[in-house]
């Protein structure tokens, strides 16, 4: 039912990212633990999914990483990693849409095995 829901609203939103037009409905509805677990059939795909903010820090190389989380999955599976130009708070419940990339490395001890890149984020209705 989650991944439906998201599903629709990608389906019928077009936002604009840094001045260029994303369309959703190209975008593949997926959960979180979702993201995890199938990241190898993901990755260079543009997905869509909504969730909780549970961390969020700014400006770190010129963009915005937010955890995300909306229920599914345990430890190792229940948080997804967004980089974005945009933001939004801790405890905000959030629509994104973003590229999946795998093994990324940004040094200085930044890794991550599974990271949805130049996200777009909007309030989830």
């Amino acid at each position: 039912m989650f991944a439906k829901t998201v599903m629709a609203v990608a389906l019928t939103a077009v936002v604009l990212s840094g001045g260029v037009a994303v369309a959703a409905d190209t975008a593949t509805a997926k959960t979180v633990e979702a993201l995890n677990v199938e990241k190898v059939q993901l990755k260079g795909k543009q997905v869509a999914f909504k969730g909780k903010v549970v961390k969020v820090n700014n400006n770190i190389m010129k963009k915005n990483f937010l955890h995300i989380q909306d229920g599914t999955g345990k430890e190792g599976t229940n948080d997804v990693t967004v980089t974005s130009a945009q933001t939004a708070k801790e405890g905000d419940v959030v629509s994104i849409v973003g590229k999946v990339m795998l093994d990324r490395d940004f040094g200085s001890g930044y890794t991550y095995p599974l990271i949805i890149e130049d996200a777009v984020i909007t309030a989830a209705k």
